[in-house]
């Protein structure tokens, strides 16, 4: 039975770790799609056909629902898998391991609640840069079908579109910092996770060995205690040796 509930554990764990794999590679492709959303835009802002930017549009916009559908059917199967171990954990035939499973329980929610944060952040983050761009190419319509009404290309205009491209470079120099930022966020999840992922191993080790630990201390003890006796003894020498050579 033992053994049964033991593999039972081990294949949700192994279900966590392979819907945690699809999740990274899924909100790291998540991620380029909507940074690269405003610069692709860019890009078409200056085509003078009216048909491609809309497919083109079309598609990005298949593409980013598609994505965040699919990352969210992987986070519910993951809450999921997270909601079953936390079962099997409280079950009382496994009272004894609860602790170093509850500990794995832990670790898994935090990842879920890590990604579960990031999906949130990148979504909202591109639907601000697509409300944005729509503003932005509305107004650049409205300013191209001004001109075109009117057939001259007078003061106001100029100046309006040399605006309008400062705003733009604003907006790319911001979406150039949020990639920067995302990325170190990225990073330091990952060096978090590894820290996690040390701390968790030294305190199993620690946990398991407890012998270890109190052997590691005498040591300690028994060293300082040594050092301690020789610098005495070298304090002693000196002493002695300084009072005979002044007398």
């Amino acid at each position: 039975m033992a053994g049964g509930n033991s593999n039972y554990w081990e294949d949700l764990r192994k279900q966590a770790r392979q819907l945690e794999n699809e999740l990274d590679l899924k909100l790291v492709s998540f991620s380029k799609l909507c940074t690269s959303y405003s610069g692709s835009r860019d890009g078409r802002h200056g085509d003078s056909s009216d048909t491609t930017p809309l497919l083109n549009n079309s598609t990005q916009d298949r593409m980013f629902e598609t994505m965040a559908v699919e990352i969210e059917q992987l986070l519910t199967k993951l809450t999921g898998v997270n909601d079953k171990m936390a079962e099997y954990s409280s079950t009382p035939g496994v009272t004894s391991l609860n602790a170093a499973l509850m500990h794995t329980l832990q670790r898994h929610r935090d990842i879920l609640q890590d990604y579960t944060h990031e999906f949130h952040k990148t979504k909202a983050n591109f639907l601000a840069v697509r409300e944005r761009e729509d503003l932005l190419g509305s107004v650049r319509k409205d300013i191209e079908a001004y001109k075109s009404s009117s057939g001259v290309n007078n003061r106001r205009t100029e100046l309006f579109l040399k605006e309008h491209e400062h705003l733009r470079n604003s907006d790319r120099l911001i979406e150039d910092t949020i990639s920067i930022a995302m990325a170190t966020k990225e990073n330091m999840t990952s060096q978090r996770g590894m820290l996690k992922s040390i701390q968790s191993r030294v305190n199993t080790l620690a946990n398991r060995f407890p012998a270890i630990n109190n052997l590691i201390q005498r040591i300690n003890l028994r060293k300082r205690r040594d050092s301690l006796i020789l610098g005495g003894v070298i304090g002693i020498c000196t002493i002695l040796l300084l009072l005979y050579a002044f007398h």
